[in-house]
């Protein structure tokens, strides 16, 4: 495996807590699922998987009350099905018969520098080699191309991104610890058809937060 470093900032970020069921409110920094969506939304094949180890936090942690308009429901699985089965069908969902407003309480201007392996998976691609997968994920990042938008948790905020060849050279996290309690490290896809939630308990030490293996006992569901 061969780590690499991402910058990742933006004015507003919502790493939200999954005990929360009506309201919004974010973590106080970004959890490791959603940093290994932005480094996949770089580059993800079948044949590769991250694993988020570390992130510094570069900001200090600042907060702000929002409400924002949301839909109070999604189109049914039950109606894409006949759709696609009849070859057409109403699946629009019209805002304003299902607007409704929701407070959140969201992170604002953020930045952190999170460091992830690319671990190659031979059986699932027997004629590549790591270093093709490698070349292909600096080649990306450091021209500014995803695959899709990176966000810093919901995807109405987009994130900046910028590959770190070297990050001694860069600005030292921020001087603060602080314990964050459980937070979500990621999803469980053991079941695919019902994903559960595994979380650890995070301390950030002079900003820096460590992140440990999935399969450590540190991760527990």
């Amino acid at each position: 495996m061969k780590t690499y470093c991402l910058e990742l900032s933006g004015p507003w970020a919502c790493f939200t807590r999954p005990e929360m069921k009506v309201e919004r409110v974010s973590y106080d920094v970004i959890t490791p699922s959603a940093a290994r969506a932005c480094f996949e939304a770089i580059l993800w094949k079948p044949a590769i998987r991250w694993h988020v180890r570390r992130i510094e936090v570069l900001k200090a942690i600042r907060w702000i009350n929002l409400r924002r308009n949301e839909v109070a429901s999604v189109v049914s699985t039950r109606n894409v099905e006949t759709a696609m089965k009849n070859g057409h069908g109403d699946l629009a969902l019209y805002v304003e018969d299902d607007r409704q407003q929701r407070a959140g309480l969201f992170l604002r201007d953020v930045a952190y520098r999170v460091h992830a392996d690319l671990e190659f998976l031979r059986e699932r691609d027997p004629d590549a080699s790591s270093a093709k997968y490698q070349e292909m994920f600096e080649r990306r990042a450091r021209k500014g191309q995803c695959v899709n938008q990176p966000y810093l948790g919901t995807r109405e905020f987009a994130a900046q991104f910028r590959l770190i060849d070297d990050a001694a050279t860069e600005p030292q996290p921020i001087d603060e610890s602080r314990d964050l309690g459980f937070m979500l490290h990621d999803l469980d896809f053991s079941n695919p058809s019902d994903p559960q939630p595994r979380f650890f308990r995070a301390r950030m030490e002079h900003g820096v937060v460590q992140v440990p293996a999935w399969d450590s006992a540190e991760v527990r569901g």
